[in-house]
């Protein structure tokens, strides 16, 4: 399967944060593919083991996200509308008018409306103000809460974008979760090719879980594996649309990124400097495979390797990345290039890694 036909699949499936199972059970039958040693811990984490040509004790991890933000039910009003709250960084602003699946027992889904006001009887003073989430509500056709609670809806159940996938021009593609599923893909292509060539170190590809909740099931992954190095799969946000001006320099359509430098700036206040032997490799990496590689020192990003750097008395890692338009949105776009380059990329990388890497900073 292409790398293409796998995004498209994976951005099909809903799997929000604390609810990954469809994507759990569909990313460990695809890894299981390529090796057998593929197991799934206590909270959803998908571990595939793939041992390095000549037995060693060192292992390299590579992870992408299987989850996708949403909202959570709060309240259901006597008069059947139902409130949410955002799961993750969702825009408030793209919620009204759009279409969403309501993820009830039993693998069933219940399509609603988040709720606007009719153009025409909106006031002036109304028409460019973003309702916040506590002003949300979904609109399921119910006329009162009996008639949510006959539809399998309760407080505590998720709510996802409708899933879509696109094919656009120039080889880029929107879609639903690019974010994460992305980096998912891209753990198959690798998983296929080290399955053929097993490089000198062993190698642990994570389906990790919760990360736009709380950024912490890598973190429990890289307990686990112990990795000698940990290189993160994860978008990152493109700044060339007509109103941002490439604030941030990465533009679409040219080449992976690596991240240099990441800074939340809000809430956890966590953030990535990668170690730089991890950087060297990148680019001597990039360089010999002649693979364009853009570079970013955002503020406002974070992932799951600002924690996954905190365990084990400290574990070296980078940000390996492909560039996103309207992230978080329910259409990401991206180029299917980028993909291809960041899986030769992160491919290259771990299939040069040394047997016995001194990490040691000096």
């Amino acid at each position: 399967m292409s790398l293409e036909a796998r995004l498209e699949k994976y951005c099909l499936i809903s799997a929000t944060s604390g609810r990954e199972g469809p994507m759990i059970r569909q990313i460990k039958d695809d890894l299981g593919a390529f090796t057998k040693d593929v197991t799934v811990d206590s909270v959803g984490n998908v571990m595939a083991r793939i041992n390095a040509a000549t037995a060693t004790e060192e292992s390299v991890m590579v992870f992408a996200h299987t989850d996708q933000l949403g909202m959570v039910i709060t309240k259901i009003e006597d008069t059947g509308f139902v409130r949410v709250v955002r799961l993750g960084g969702v825009p408030e602003r793209v919620l009204p008018g759009s279409v969403v699946h309501i993820l009830v027992r039993g693998d069933r889904v219940v399509i609603g409306v988040m709720g606007t006001p009719p153009h025409h009887l909106t006031p002036e003073a109304m028409k460019y103000q973003v309702p916040t989430i506590d002003k949300a509500y979904i609109d399921v056709g119910a006329d009162s809460a009996a008639d949510v609670a006959a539809l399998g809806i309760e407080v505590g159940q998720h709510v996802a974008y409708e899933p879509r996938f696109e094919r656009l021009s120039n080889n880029r593609v929107a879609g639903t979760s690019v974010d994460d599923r992305g980096g998912c893909a891209v753990l198959i292509e690798l998983a296929e090719r080290f399955s053929q060539n097993p490089p000198a170190v062993n190698v642990v590809l994570v389906g990790s879980v919760q990360e736009e909740f709380n950024l912490r099931g890598a973190m429990l992954a890289a307990e686990k594996i112990k990795p000698v190095a940990a290189i993160s799969l994860d978008l990152v946000a493109a700044g060339d649309t007509p109103e941002m001006g490439t604030p941030n320099g990465i533009e679409v359509g040219k080449g992976p990124v690596m991240g240099l430098y990441s800074f939340h700036g809000r809430g956890t206040l966590n953030g990535v400097i990668p170690h730089p032997g991890l950087v060297d490799m990148t680019e001597k990496a990039a360089a010999k495979g002649k693979i364009p590689l853009q570079k970013h020192a955002t503020v406002g990003l974070l992932t799951d390797a600002s924690y996954v750097q905190l365990v084990n008395g400290g574990t070296p890692s980078i940000d390996l990345c492909w560039p996103t338009r309207y992230t978080h949105t329910g259409v990401e776009m991206c180029s299917l290039d980028d993909l291809h380059g960041l899986a030769t990329l992160a491919g290259d990388i771990v299939a040069a890694f040394p047997a016995h890497w001194d990490s040691t900073r000096s």
